[in-house]
C-alpha cells in the first residue's frame, strides 16, 4: 500500500488539531479536568492533565501509526491497492472524529458550555455514515471491514455483507445523531438496539450467503463433504 501526502493529508491535519489542542491545554487548562459524562451530559469524573489532555493525543496517534502498519502483516496485503482510498478515507475519518471529540471537551474544561452527549453522538453518527459509504468499497482482509468467519472464506460473502452493512452504518450513524440531538433517552435506548440487532444480522446475513456460495472454502479443519466419502 503507498503512502502519499495526498491521502495522508485529512489525517495530518486531524492529527495536527489534536496536537496543538493538547499543546495548548497543557499550558492553559486546570489540573483537575473533566473526562466523562453520563448519558444525560452532566460530569461524572474527573481526571488529572495526563489523563484529560494526554490521553486522547496518545490514543489518536497510536491508532494512526497501527493502521499504517496493519497492512504491512496482513496475509490479505496485496489486496489494499483495490481499497487504498477508501482505506485513507476511513483513517481520515477516525482522526477526524477523535478531533472533534476532544475539541468538546477540550471546551468543556476551558468553561465553555458544550453540550457533550449531543457533540458526540452527532460526531459518532457522522463516523458511522462515513465508514458506512466506503464499506462496499472495501476488499477481503484480516483487519478492516466486518470480518466473520463467512466473510472471511467466501467473497460472494464478504462483498454482500459489507454492501448491506454499509447501508447499515449510514442507517446506524443518522439514527445515532438524531438520537443525540432529540435529547430524548428513549430515542438513544431504542438507537442502541438498532445498531445490537443490526450487527447481529450481518453476522448471520454473512452466514447464509457464504451457505450459498458454490466457491466457499470450508472452516478450517473441516473436510469437505465430497472428500469424506
Amino acid at each position: 500500500m503507498k503512502i502519499t501526502w495526498r491521502s495522508e493529508i485529512a489525517s495530518w491535519l486531524g492529527l495536527a488539531l489534536i496536537l496543538a489542542l493538547a499543546v495548548w491545554g497543557w499550558a492553559t487548562l486546570p489540573d483537575r479536568i473533566p473526562v466523562h459524562w453520563n448519558i444525560t451530559g452532566q460530569i461524572d469524573r474527573y481526571g488529572d492533565k495526563i489523563e484529560g489532555v494526554l490521553l486522547i493525543p496518545a490514543l489518536a496517534v497510536g491508532i494512526y501509526l497501527l493502521l499504517l502498519f496493519l497492512p504491512r502483516i496482513d496475509p490479505g496485503r496485496a489486496n489494499y491497492a483495490r481499497f487504498a482510498g477508501s482505506y485513507a478515507l476511513i483513517r481520515a475519518s477516525i482522526l477526524v472524529m477523535l478531533a472533534a471529540v476532544y475539541l468538546a471537551s477540550m471546551l468543556v474544561a476551558d468553561g465553555v458550555p458544550v453540550d457533550i452527549p449531543t457533540a458526540v453522538g452527532g460526531v459518532v453518527g457522522g463516523l458511522l455514515v462515513a465508514l458506512g459509504a466506503v464499506f462496499g468499497k472495501v476488499r477481503p482482509n484480516w483487519f478492516v471491514g466486518i470480518r466473520t468467519p463467512w466473510t472471511l472464506s467466501s467473497e460472494m460473502s464478504w462483498t454482500r455483507t459489507h454492501r448491506l452493512g454499509g447501508w447499515l452504518f449510514i442507517l446506524m450513524g443518522i439514527a445515532l445523531a438524531a438520537s443525540a440531538v432529540s435529547h430524548a433517552v428513549i430515542a438513544i435506548y431504542v438507537t442502541i438496539g438498532f445498531i445490537f440487532v443490526s450487527t447481529i444480522w450481518l453476522f448471520v446475513y454473512s452466514y447464509l450467503v457464504w451457505r450459498s456460495d458454490p466457491d466457499r472454502v470450508p472452516p478450517a479443519g473441516v473436510m469437505p463433504a465430497e472428500e469424506r466419502g
